[in-house]
This record gives structure tokens, C-alpha cells and sequence, in this order.
């Protein structure tokens, strides 16, 4: 009799997958809250901001809105995966998963598949109300496709490997939410997501560009947005490969920090 063959750690990755899908949407708070809270800032700064961005012509409130698609995708991915994994490590998921012949790639593969699906569909939601409500207009271009379409996946990628190591921080389930969240809010208001990043500032931006949302929130208005607004940047240019460099530097970081911080069960546990 021929043995069955056993499935691959991907394979068993994109069925863990599945499970997180089904489980994270079963939670309508979670769900609520994760993809919710972007969609009413958009809508209620949106309705307060007014006016140009400088003298470059662009509606104040399609460059928040495309700044609000970069946090939405920090939201998804570092501020929900931090808090879940935090939680499954307080209640003992972690620990029993550990124990059984699962890969362990393949829980980490069904947190990116989790990750990458709620970031797409944030970003949709998104980009209808801020094209609905403030005009924004997708890439006019091929090239500004590709843009968005790397500046998306890196920004997915990094921020779900931080998301991943900073979920070792908390030391409870419980107190998870503030920990993650307080980093999050905080960049949002240095990474020219509420405000025109070269108006922050010169110390404030100077700290800001240190971290990946600002790149992010740079990399998607230079797809989505006219290079009218290049007036309005500090270096007066979209700087995509400084963008690819820095988000790679958090890649390394992130995925360093995974591999040598990352707990499967509680401090208390040993």
C-alpha cells in the first residue's frame, strides 16, 4: 500500500489560512474595529480638512486620503497580528500548536494570508470612499501601477513581520491593544498621514522618516497622486529607492527580531 504523501508546509500554511479567515470573521467586534476605525477617520477628518496642499493645486483631502490607506494598512497587519498573536499566547494557542507536528512556518504563512487579505480589502474600501467623497483617482499609469502595487506589498510584508515581533512585547493578552496601539496612533501624526509631512516640524520629520509608515504614506501618493504635489514633499522628489531601501532595512529588522524574540508560550510558563 503506498503511503499518502503529507502536505506541504505550504499547502498546510494556506489551509491554516483559511482557518484564521473564518475564525478572524466570525469576530464581528475584531472585524469592526480592525476595518472600521480607518473608514471613519477618512470619514471624519475628511469632512473637516479643507483647502490645497501648498500651492501645488492637490486637494488637502486626497492626500490624507491616501495617507489613511497607508495607515489602514498598518492596521491590519502590525496593530490586528500583534493583538491576536499576543492573545494566542495568553490563552494557550501558542503553546498547543507548538506541541503538535505542524510546521511551524505554516502558522506564520496563515497569519501573512490573514494579514494580506484584510490589507486588500481595507485598501479597497478605502480607496472607494476617498475616490467617492475626495476625488482620488487611481494610478493613471502602468508605471505608477507597479508603484503601487510594490509599495503595497512591502508595506504589507514589513509591517505584518513587526507586527509578528512586537507581539512578544505585551505581557498579556489583555494589555496587548494598548502596546500596540499606542506606537501606531503616534506615527500616524508624524508620517504625514493628518498632515502635510513638510509642514511637521524639521525635528518631528527627522524622527518620522526613521520609520516605515511615512515611506509608505510617501510611496502610495506618489502612485495615486499628480507630480504637482513633488512641491510639496521635502526632497521635492518621490524618492522611490530611498522608499525601497528603508522599507527593506525593516524587512531585515522585522524578520531578525521574529526569528530571535519570538515566544510560543507566556513569561510565566518558563
Amino acid at each position: 500500500m503506498t503511503t499518502p504523501a503529507m502536505p506541504s508546509t505550504l499547502q498546510i500554511g494556506l489551509s491554516r489560512g483559511g482557518l484564521e479567515l473564518r475564525s478572524y470573521f466570525r469576530e464581528k467586534s475584531a472585524v469592526a474595529f480592525t476595518l472600521a476605525m480607518p473608514v471613519m477617520l477618512m470619514l471624519i477628518f475628511g469632512m473637516i480638512f479643507k483647502g490645497k496642499v501648498g500651492n501645488t493645486g492637490v486637494d488637502f483631502r486626497q492626500y490624507f486620503a491616501a495617507g489613511i490607506i497607508a495607515s489602514g494598512i498598518m492596521s491590519t497587519t502590525f496593530v490586528s497580528l500583534g493583538i491576536s498573536i499576543a492573545q494566542e499566547r495568553d490563552d494557550g494557542t501558542l503553546k498547543r500548536l507548538y506541541g503538535t507536528p505542524m510546521p511551524k512556518a505554516a502558522y506564520f504563512l496563515g497569519k501573512t494570508v490573514l494579514a494580506l487579505t484584510l490589507s486588500v480589502l481595507e485598501t479597497i474600501i478605502l480607496f472607494v470612499l476617498g475616490n467617492l467623497l475626495f476625488g482620488l483617482k487611481p494610478p493613471s499609469t502602468p508605471e505608477r501601477w507597479l508603484t503601487f502595487a510594490w509599495v503595497f506589498v512591502a508595506g504589507v510584508a514589513v509591517c505584518t513581520l513587526l507586527g509578528i515581533a512586537i507581539s512578544s512585547v505585551p505581557r498579556s493578552g489583555r494589555g496587548a491593544a494598548a502596546v500596540l496601539n499606542l506606537p501606531y496612533i503616534v506615527l500616524q501624526f508624524i508620517s504625514g498621514v493628518y498632515f502635510t509631512f513638510a509642514d511637521l516640524p524639521s525635528g518631528v520629520q527627522h524622527v518620522g522618516a526613521l520609520f516605515p509608515l511615512k515611506w509608505i504614506s510617501q510611496g502610495l501618493r506618489s502612485a495615486l497622486l499628480p507630480d504637482a504635489l513633488l512641491a510639496s514633499e521635502p526632497a521635492h522628489s518621490w524618492e522611490h529607492g530611498r522608499t525601497g531601501l528603508v522599507l527593506a532595512a525593516w524587512g531585515v529588522a522585522g524578520l531578525t527580531l521574529c526569528l530571535t524574540t519570538f515566544r510560543w508560550k507566556r513569561r510565566r510558563d518558563g
